[in-house]
């Protein structure tokens, strides 16, 4: 058997390797991982399987899979995540995407597209606790006539999701704003849609959240507070606020969570709630409520 390193035997070796080291996803993340220190396509390694990879590339790569090894995401070791079809920058600051939140943008689409037009045309929306943009861009996308408010309380963050826009040409159409919540949005502005991914994770959760998630992820943009709900508590009544007359607001929660959400929702006297939108796992995920 030769001793050279084809891709074939360096994905071979690294599933194996990344599997001892705990990951639930050794084949793909060792993938993902020699795709981008090649600068190809997953699928092009399989074109390749029998071809030598040179040392300055092994180099990248064995750095890429020992922190791997050590609990790194893969996002934020490659710089990236693709979510709705489309790659994102990500960085430490900000959030990690997961598929679930694509539901939270589909309903908001959906949502859209029942107000026909010219209903449609100029919906404004917020986009609260933007992270790397993956809602507020891909809502600007999609509706190249909406106004849209991209707001989180990481200045670092409002970066990613700057350089995101630009990247998907939705910068232009895109309003950015630091701040915590919509305390920072000027009075008298109302959104038709105010669509959050906020901090919904108890304390109790976060102590059991694996490590890949816990010591790399931002805390800040995963914990609540003891129960939770505290940042979505704060949330409800300035978003009840700041609806417009027929506007919508969605939240993506915990299932663990979402009774008691229901309830905090239910002690708002200006919303209205709707049914909780299930994930593919059957499990509730998107609260939403709109204001009469």
């Amino acid at each position: 058997m030769s001793d050279e390193w084809t891709i074939g035997r360096l994905l071979t070796w690294t599933t194996d390797y990344l599997k001892q080291h705990g990951s639930d996803t050794p084949r793909l993340d060792a993938e993902v991982l020699l795709a981008a220190a090649r600068g190809c396509r997953r699928i092009e390694l399989y074109t390749a399987y029998e071809e030598p990879v040179d040392e300055a590339i092994r180099a990248k790569f064995r750095d890429w899979v020992r922190r791997r090894a050590e609990g790194a995401p893969v996002a934020y070791l490659v710089g990236e995540r693709e979510f709705y079809s489309l790659s994102f920058r990500v960085t430490p600051d900000v959030l990690i995407p997961r598929p679930e939140t694509e539901l939270l943008l589909i309903r908001l689409l959906d949502l859209v597209k029942e107000r026909g037009e010219p209903a449609a045309a100029g919906v404004s929306i917020a986009d609260v606790g933007t992270g790397s943009g993956i809602l507020a861009v891909c809502a600007a996308r999609e509706l190249p006539a909406a106004r849209v408010t991209a707001i989180d309380i990481s200045p670092p963050a409002i970066e990613v999701a700057r350089a995101n826009a630009a990247t998907h040409g939705a910068a232009a159409r895109i309003k950015f704003i630091a701040g915590d919540l919509l305390a920072g949005v000027p009075a008298g502005q109302p959104f038709d849609f105010i669509v959050s991914n906020p901090p919904y994770v108890s304390s109790a959760e976060f102590a059991k959240l694996s490590p890949t998630v816990r010591d790399f992820e931002p805390r800040q943009a995963l914990m609540a507070g003891p129960q939770g709900t505290e940042v979505i508590e704060r949330l409800l009544p300035q978003a009840a606020e700041r609806l417009a007359s027929g506007g919508w607001l969605l939240l993506e929660v915990s299932p663990m969570i979402e009774p008691a959400v229901g309830k905090l929702l239910a002690m708002q006297a200006t919303l209205e709630p709707a049914p909780t939108i299930k994930d593919l796992a059957g499990l509730p995920r998107v609260v939403q409520a709109r204001k009469p």
